[in-house]
């Protein structure tokens, strides 16, 4: 004996698949921006940089005033060694931990910054102006 039947599926219908952005920074919707922003806080475990600080505002204005002034003091010494008066083709400055070399070149002068604290080295490059004539 054969059973026979007839299947019937169900209609079938079809739609267009669109992306919405959640970050409201890429076009997604403006109040996903403090969720988004507390979840991002919540994740972020790194620390601040530790810094020598004190509670009193006005003593760390003043500190970082004088180390202002100190670093102003030492770019003067390096930039009147470089170009004043009496101009040299090389030389070096000492402040602290920090160092400053300098070599005059055909048509540059090159500056080399060693900090001792952190072993790490900046190499400056700056162009000797000329005039034609």
């Amino acid at each position: 004996m054969l059973v026979g039947g007839v299947v019937s599926a169900p209609a079938v219908s079809a739609q267009e698949l669109v992306y919405t952005p959640v970050n409201p920074s890429f076009g997604g919707n403006p109040f996903n921006s403090s969720h988004l922003l507390g979840v991002a806080n919540a994740q972020d475990d790194t620390e601040p940089p530790s810094s020598v600080s004190s509670s009193d505002p006005q003593a760390d204005l003043f500190i970082r005033q004088l180390q202002s002034r100190l670093l102003s003091g030492l770019a003067s010494e390096v930039a009147n060694a470089i170009f004043g008066d009496d101009p040299q083709d090389y030389g070096r400055v000492v402040f602290g931990d920090q160092t400053v070399e300098f070599e005059r070149g055909l048509d540059s002068i090159t500056l080399t910054i060693f900090d001792a604290t952190t072993g790490s080295t900046t190499e400056i490059v700056v162009p000797i102006f000329t005039t034609g004539g």
